[in-house]
């Protein structure tokens, strides 16, 4: 909020979460140089955003799901303070009735439950409007949700959350779980998401999706309306529509029906392409754009009524397949046939696509330039996701899993900045997460996860197998429901196995375990953590986050940090002596 007030441009605006901006590019007309002025705009207010962030130490990012996302983020201190999105926030809360649950699955796996709708913080897109004629708009929005799975395909720039492996382009799961107003318990009912892909082909007109969304779908906010529309169109003047657009504004379809008021006073419809992520860079988004565009706008005539050459089930599997696997979809097109994603945008849609951008003439050198680089990213299959996920792979081995998203983070935005392609970045390197307070300034950033417990009636014998097997000093104590219980040690084990036979036989886990063990929250900073072990001289500390157990940090957690710290201490110090000899040379 501080931000806005600074820059002062009508162009930038809120997003649902206080660390997501919105920026809105002057309407263009789709001939000539758009896509070349499509791009210098975004550049032009990225950049007037960059000066302006300067003093508040803040960089601008374009990224489907920001890798250093935290849970601790998603707290509702977060939530932007406006009227709308508070209203939306809470009425969405108040019909789910419950908490919103989250399930996704991919390399790894997604599973959690969240108060509020803060989850769709996470999600940043690039948004594209098409203006489409009315005579032609059950054609073209028709052949938009064909395409919209190849498409997306070769746009995905989305692979994690929470530092969790999953769908290429997480944010079509994540988006509609974290406002699916439905109940678990209403399962029987057939109901439908606020954000959806659609049920059926349009038919008749764009009045078949207003009706149904009406019908279907209880208002969540509501607007001041002083304008009767039948009276405003009987004088012969253009209604506003106002309650319409408001509600449609609830309503996500990842290709959205929009009607809208140009500033000439002519109303108009567009069609808004939703489900394409923000980033890798200006270039490839407006690469994506063109894409895209040029497919729209290149409708052959033997695909106007693709209603009765794809059933609309295939169109929609094709596109959750999209977002799932990307690159390595297989689609269901005409004909019933089965074909590569890959096959299927260089061997068909390409074409298409070129000659749509000719049809509006533009200009052959963006056409080559755009189009060019959505081939080389198809063949070389290093979309977003595939770089983000390469480079996390890498990073892994250099260090933990923390440092990996901070120097994934941090590489992003580097390699953002050349605004070359993402199909020709260089994969991120682990020095590029900074100094240590990025890295390792609380306990969150450091601490294991993937944790061995045991419960209180677990058998000790059990427990020193454990230990052994997986050469581990430390293990926390839990209940069923999670909460931290206890803690059994080395220490604790060495006393038990020196114990006599008769007096060991009928202990359990409760009966040795530190009962009251000291324990910091995920947010403890990394001093304050060290401070804690020396105070009360323990070898580890528990991780609780409201009264669960999330992680453990221990002593040889300190000792990575630390060699990796003298490691860099000691290669800062032969640069700066290799740079004084040359010098004195």
């Amino acid at each position: 909020m501080e931000v806005l007030d600074a820059i002062n441009d009508g162009h930038f605006t809120t997003e649902h979460a206080r660390f997501n901006m919105e920026i809105n590019i002057d309407p263009i007309v789709f001939k000539n140089d758009c896509l070349y002025q499509l791009e210098k705009q975004i550049g032009t207010h990225l950049q007037h955003l960059q000066q302006v962030l300067s003093p508040f130490e803040a960089k601008p990012i374009l990224t489907g799901i920001l890798p250093t996302i935290r849970r601790v983020d998603l707290d509702d201190s977060n939530l932007t303070p406006s009227p709308r999105h508070q209203a939306l926030s809470e009425t969405m809360a108040k019909l789910r009735g419950e908490s919103f649950e989250f399930r996704i699955v991919g390399a790894d796996e997604l599973i959690t439950r969240h108060i509020s709708t803060m989850f769709e913080g996470c999600n940043t897109s690039f948004q594209v409007h098409l203006q489409v004629n009315a005579d032609n708009f059950v054609e073209k929005y028709n052949w938009a949700q064909a395409i919209a799975g190849p498409v997306l395909a070769c746009c995905t720039n989305s692979p994690l959350l929470l530092g969790k492996r999953l769908w290429r382009e997480t944010r079509i799961a994540l988006f509609q779980q974290s406002v699916d107003t439905r109940r678990p318990s209403d399962a029987i009912r057939e109901q439908s998401a606020r954000v959806t892909f659609g049920n059926r082909w349009l038919k008749e007109s764009l009045l078949d999706i207003y009706r149904e969304d009406v019908a279907r779908y209880r208002v969540l906010v509501g607007a001041p309306i002083e304008e009767d529309a039948l009276s405003t169109l009987r004088e012969g003047k253009i209604p506003q529509l106002k309650a319409l657009r408001v509600h449609n504004g609830t309503i996500y379809k990842w290709n959205r029906a929009c009607y809208g008021i140009s500033d000439n006073g002519k109303p108009h419809l567009r069609i808004e392409n939703r489900y394409i992520p923000a980033g890798p860079s200006i270039v490839d988004q407006v690469a994506n754009a063109a894409f895209w565009l040029g497919l729209m706008n290149g409708l052959p005539e033997e695909y106007k009524e693709i209603s009765r050459l794809i059933d609309f089930d295939d169109a929609k599997t094709n596109f959750l397949k999209a977002a799932r696997t990307g690159m390595g979809a297989q689609f269901k097109w005409t004909g019933k046939r089965m074909i590569s994603s890959h096959k299927l945008i260089l061997e068909e849609l390409l074409p298409i696509a070129c000659e749509g951008l000719r049809k509006a003439n533009v200009r052959k050198s963006d056409i080559d330039k755009y189009l060019t680089i959505i081939k080389e990213r198809v063949t070389t299959e290093k979309t977003g996701s595939q770089w983000i996920l390469d480079s996390f792979a890498k990073l892994k081995k250099e260090g933990t899993k923390d440092e990996a998203l901070v120097a994934l983070t941090a590489g992003i935005y580097q390699q953002q900045n050349t605004n070359r392609p993402v199909h020709k970045w260089d994969p991120a390197s682990i020095e590029d997460a900074g100094n240590w307070m990025n890295r390792y300034s609380t306990i969150e950033q450091i601490m294991s996860t993937d944790l061995f417990t045991a419960q209180e009636d677990d058998q000790l014998t059990l427990v020193a197998s454990i230990m052994d097997w997986r050469h581990i000093r430390h293990v926390p104590v839990e209940n069923t429901k999670g909460e931290l219980k206890g803690l059994i040690t080395s220490g604790l084990m060495v006393h038990y196995l020196n114990l006599p036979p008769d007096k060991k036989k009928d202990l359990s886990v409760q009966d040795i375990m530190v009962k009251k063990p000291v324990f910091v929250s995920p947010e403890t900073t990394t001093i304050e953590a060290i401070d804690k072990m020396r105070k009360y001289s323990v070898g580890c500390l528990p991780v609780v986050k409201q009264k669960k157990l999330v992680g453990i940090v221990t002593e040889h957690d300190f000792v990575n940090i630390s060699e990796r710290l003298l490691n860099e201490l000691n290669n800062c110090n032969t640069e700066g002596q290799n740079k004084d000899l040359e010098q004195g040379s």
